[in-house]
């Protein structure tokens, strides 16, 4: 008797996984796919999430550092001491020539009523281009010396504005909400203009890829745009352009 029952306790149980084998194809093959293949492809989105929210966080977590990161430097101090030599001398030549236009050009107009036998001074050009110059006269003197202070001053202007606008380092602050924009100088490092503002308020209108040889970064509240030599060491890459390198409308 005990064993008829061992025996048929082993039958039942064979019966049993037998139908749920039975069961478990049928729906394989009604549905088209198995089970594996249903959760492996579960899992896989399972993964490709998470590895997307891990980007994520990441990428948010590196663009709000835990300290101050210089992410863009480039010392021409040497380039803008010859600049500021440059546009010294310029100035010095041209204030010179606008003192000797000023003191040196005399007004002939007056001589010429006492020397009337003498020929007029012309052009030496012939035919409709021959005409009389007084080269001293107010028009012409007044004339010569604000043209060259205008040059001189130009000169000196443009060099000012360029020092001015060229970039020494780059610093995100830490948090990601502050930039410190730094300007080269003439006198080195550290004596340029240093400019904190708003990461909003900071944006590139090309990226650094596309330019050739400086990456124009546009500071709110300045007419100009701040240059980036290319030739500068990008200490952070990736984190400048999900930062100071991204374009927003301001």
């Amino acid at each position: 008797m005990g064993l008829e029952r061992i025996l048929c306790g082993v039958l039942k149980f064979t019966s049993r996984q037998l139908l749920c084998r039975n069961a478990w194809m049928s729906a394989s093959t009604t549905s088209g796919s198995s089970p594996l293949t249903i959760s492996g492809l579960h899992s896989g989105k399972l993964f490709n999430t998470g590895r997307q929210l891990q980007a994520r966080r990441s990428l948010s977590t590196s663009a709000q550092p835990s300290k101050d990161v210089t992410l863009f430097e480039h010392d021409r101090t040497h380039f803008f001491r010859l600049l500021s030599v440059f546009c010294g001398g310029q100035f010095v030549f041209w204030t010179y020539l606008a003192q000797f236009a000023y003191t040196g050009l005399r007004d002939t107009g007056a001589e010429k009523a006492k020397q009337s036998t003498k020929p007029p001074t012309t052009t030496g050009l012939a035919g409709m281009w021959s005409f009389e110059m007084n080269l001293g006269s107010n028009a012409w003197r007044y004339g010569f010396t604000l043209g060259c202070l205008a040059i001189g001053g130009g000169i000196v202007g443009l060099g000012a504005v360029f020092c001015r606008r060229s970039v020494f380092k780059v610093i995100l602050h830490e948090g990601g909400k502050m930039v410190t924009v730094w300007t080269q100088s003439p006198l080195g490092p550290g004596h340029g203009r240093r400019i904190t503002v708003p990461l909003s308020q900071v944006a590139c209108h090309a990226h650094r890829q596309e330019s050739t040889s400086f990456i124009p970064l546009r500071v709110k509240g300045h007419k100009f745009y701040f240059l980036l030599d290319k030739e500068g060491a990008m200490k952070n890459a990736r984190l400048f352009d999900v930062t100071v390198g991204a374009y927003r409308p301001i």
